[in-house]
């Protein structure tokens, strides 16, 4: 909400001391409501999209109902015991209205089982302790309580890789199958043996927001998770996913290739 009521106001050509006037407040105000240091009212912020020249009605009561919501989430428990990447990610699947996802080394979080999740996080250097591991297990775990639609395409390199044992890699790939046959999860494989398949080098996640103009996109960086969501970037991720899914498995071929693998094991 924050960086939307930013960028509203750089659109309208306004600085910050411009907008504390048309509300009556110091520049100040205007400054901690655009770095998320201070909420805003529906009325002011109304106002704002007013003198701003915003008429997207639907785009405005989206912000609205994110200034305004004061449930506290189940993430909010791991404040101050988890990195505040994990509560942003949490988060994020919770207002979601779909996401789509595109997975190449590994089993995204919101299809790991507990050993896969606690093999990923024993890998990390430096070490962390017992409880940390737990918590970070934990917390994806609760991640994946969500009914929203979505999409994901994994290449056949992530569906091999064993970050653990064998039967640990098994019981991965039979919770892949197993959430495949639910309505609103849909799982496409790229195999090794697609042809010129350069676009499958790149992981992302694409969460839909109430709005188009509230969609972000989750990528990793070295120290977490990068959010982007610049409407121009937003496009060329959506084209992007598009095109990766096209040229995948369909279905019911992806889930016969992961019961191939299975056998394998």
């Amino acid at each position: 909400m924050a960086t939307e009521l930013r960028r509203l106001r750089e659109a309208a050509g306004l600085t910050s001391r411009q907008a504390a006037a048309l509300l009556g407040v110091s520049p100040a105000q205007i400054t901690h409501i655009e770095s998320a240091l201070a909420g805003v009212s529906e009325q002011r912020l109304r106002r704002l999209a007013s003198h701003y020249a915003c008429t997207d009605e639907e785009f405005v009561n989206a912000l609205v109902v994110m200034a305004t919501e004061r449930t506290r989430g189940w993430w909010e428990e791991y404040r101050g015991l988890l990195p505040t990447s994990f509560l942003d990610l949490a988060e994020l699947d919770h207002y979601a209205t779909f996401l789509r996802e595109v997975a190449v080394l590994h089993v995204p979080g919101l299809l790991q089982t507990e050993d896969y999740a606690r093999a990923i996080f024993s890998a990390r250097v430096p070490e962390l302790t017992r409880e940390e591991m737990e918590l970070r297990v934990q917390h994806r775990m609760r991640r994946q309580r969500t009914g929203i639609p979505y999409e994901l395409v994994i290449h056949e390199a992530a569906l091999r890789i064993r970050v653990s044992d064998r039967a640990a890699s098994r019981a991965q790939l039979a919770r892949i199958l197993e959430r495949s046959e639910a309505e609103n999860v849909t799982v496409r494989v790229i195999p090794f043996d697609l042809d010129g398949f350069a676009r499958a080098a790149s992981t992302m996640t694409y969460a839909g927001g109430p709005v188009p103009k509230l969609d972000t996109v989750v990528r990793d960086v070295p120290h977490g998770s990068g959010f982007i969501d610049s409407e121009a970037q937003l496009s060329a991720f959506r084209t992007r996913f598009r095109k990766v899914e096209a040229a995948s498995l369909d279905p019911q071929r992806s889930r016969d290739f992961i019961h191939r693998l299975v056998r394998e094991l």
